[in-house]
């Protein structure tokens, strides 16, 4: 086994190997020649080559997701570092830990025209939970090693991204038979953080409201203990709120929020207004709930979580700092169920709309509302579902999704930058089979996360192909100019048939509403290595179709 000879070098892989972060992407560089020697080199590590930088960050960012652990990534100098920034803001929001290792000149090279050289120290300062700036030398080795022991620590205790500026002089390549350091390790603390505060005025006033509601917003499967559902459900006085991404399932919750609430009128709304509003979980994506929640807002709003709240709707009263299954065993053994009908009058009317729904579902074109029904129809059991921004995420909000479908999709800044990126990485550390289900736009802009050797054979992806982006339709505004057309539909006649092609993706297609049930069974059934299926869809009926739809179902 080779070591790099770069004492910098062996203190962060030792490091790393120490407290179990073991998953490498590198992508390549003559500057980070020393860590890719030293990570590539030892049998304990599992290392990836991902060249696009911007990918390869997604990528680690999708396995760290599923690994529920640090995932780092290793860049050379210049500007190769910036092309992270996307990933890291999203893990930033979105809680996933991301270790950012960048290879750096050293300081007396930095502004004086020294080329792949830019300012790399706390880059990435307003979107990541620590920046260490180790420096070069021996005599700053205890330094260096603390600043390296709480970046990863803060990682693993944290979950979210970190920054370890590494620079490296020439020569970089040598190396080393011997292991010249033995850096000390300092252990995180990983202990839940126990609730520790009184909860009796907050019980007292849960006991007295008989309009309560809970919002949960993206959290991973299996979350929250089956009891804690159980009893939520059985109470009358509280209505509880799902997304696709909230991956929690009980007939009693309201999963499809936009069709339950966009047709109410302003009466209705009072009558949905609730005293108390709970909520837990990371980024909740409906627009509508959260204009709803801002117009008519709670008495108070309680979040649960063991690092973060948000005042998303403008009236937090309390942040209990702790997880969302500590809280609950303390709280609701202590809590009434009261009898009221807000659970029972709001599940009638969620039925309802189911009810038009399926009247809805039989009386359409074929369109993009159309496609995603069936597909969410014939999607199998057990897999893991990735979904894109824009329009996928928000159609997936309005069908029934399978209960054990593991459901994902990249809510912390809600960009379509990285999302092909995400679900290759977390479809490489998944044992489920995984469907990623994205639009036209999103899949070409992250083309580059298919130059990947590490694409699984039973990874599938369905690309709704409407020729531009279509979610712009939807919004208010003139639609008919050429500024819309090419500034914010952005039309075009691309197809995926060529990269599919290239990269080795079994290609299939589908263009009218005949094809779309025999073939889509076909498609999921395909075992033999990645698919990727095209689904044409018309550009101009779907803003009509969806619009109309939210008029149906009241």
């Amino acid at each position: 086994m080779k070591f790099s000879n770069k004492i910098l070098s062996q203190t962060l892989v030792q490091l790393c190997l120490d407290k179990g972060i073991n998953h490498i992407i590198i992508s390549p560089g003559s500057r980070n020649a020393p860590l890719t020697i030293s990570f590539g080199e030892h049998p304990d590590f599992k290392c990836f080559s991902v060249v696009d930088e911007r990918c390869a960050a997604f990528f680690a960012l999708g396995m760290a997701q599923q690994l529920n652990k640090p995932v780092a990534v290793v860049c050379t100098s210049g500007s190769a570092l910036l092309n992270y920034y996307p990933a890291v803001a999203e893990a930033f929001y979105s809680d996933i830990p991301l270790v950012v290792i960048s290879a750096d000149r050293p300081t007396n090279y930095i502004d004086v025209g020294d080329g792949q050289t830019i300012r790399q120290e706390n880059v990435f300062e307003n979107h990541i939970l620590y920046s260490a700036n180790c420096i070069e030398g021996d005599k700053f080795q205890i330094k260096n090693e603390t600043e390296l022991n709480v970046a990863l620590n803060t990682a693993l205790e944290l979950n979210g991204p970190v920054h370890i500026n590494v620079p490296f002089s020439e020569p970089l390549y040598h190396t080393t038979a011997n292991q010249l350091v033995w850096p000390q390790n300092v252990v995180p603390h990983l202990d839940m953080v126990a609730l520790k505060e009184d909860l009796s005025p907050f019980i007292e006033q849960w006991n007295e409201s008989k309009r309560k509601m809970i919002l949960v917003g993206v959290l991973p499967p299996n979350s929250l203990e089956k009891q804690f559902i159980e009893l939520l459900a059985k109470d009358e006085s509280v209505v509880v709120m799902t997304e696709s991404t909230s991956n929690l399932h009980n007939n009693n919750f309201i999963v499809a929020i936009d069709q339950l609430i966009a047709p109410l009128t302003e009466e209705e709304f009072k009558k949905l207004q609730p005293d108390i509003l709970l909520t837990f979980g990371g980024m909740v994506v409906s627009k509508k709930i959260k204009a709803f929640l801002r117009t008519f807002p709670p008495k108070t709003h309680w979040h649960v979580d063991p690092k973060k709240a948000y005042d998303t709707y403008f009236v937090l009263k309390h942040h209990f700092r702790t997880s969302v299954n500590n809280f609950f065993a303390e709280f609701l053994t202590k809590t009434i169920a009261l009898k009221s009908d807000y659970q029972k009058y709001w599940l009638a009317i969620k039925q309802h709309r189911l009810n038009r729904h399926k009247t809805y579902e039989k009386e359409i074109p074929y369109s993009d509302f159309m496609v995603f029904s069936e597909i969410f129809q014939k999607l199998p059991n057990d897999v893991q579902l990735q979904l894109s921004n824009s329009a996928t995420i928000r159609y997936a909000q309005l069908f029934d999704i399978p209960p054990s479908a593991e459901v994902f999709c990249n809510r912390g800044t809600s960009g379509i930058d990285g999302s092909t990126s995400t679900a290759v990485g977390a479809a490489y550390a998944s044992n489920m089979p995984t469907v990623f289900i994205t639009g036209d736009l999103s899949f070409f802009y992250d083309s580059n996360a298919l130059w990947n050797n590490y694409i699984p054979k039973n990874f599938k992806i369905i690309v709704i192909n409407n020729s531009g982006g279509g979610i712009f339709r939807i919004l208010p505004g003139e639609k008919d100019t050429r500024v819309f057309d090419t500034y914010f539909e952005t039309k075009h006649t691309l197809s995926a048939k060529q990269l599919s092609e290239m990269y080795g993706f079994k290609y299939q297609t589908i263009s009218d509403k005949e094809d779309l049930s025999g073939n889509l069974k076909d498609f999921f059934s395909k075992k033999e290595g990645p698919a990727l299926l095209e689904i044409f869809t018309p550009s101009t009926v779907n803003d009509k179709v969806l619009l109309d739809y939210f008029k149906f179902i009241s």
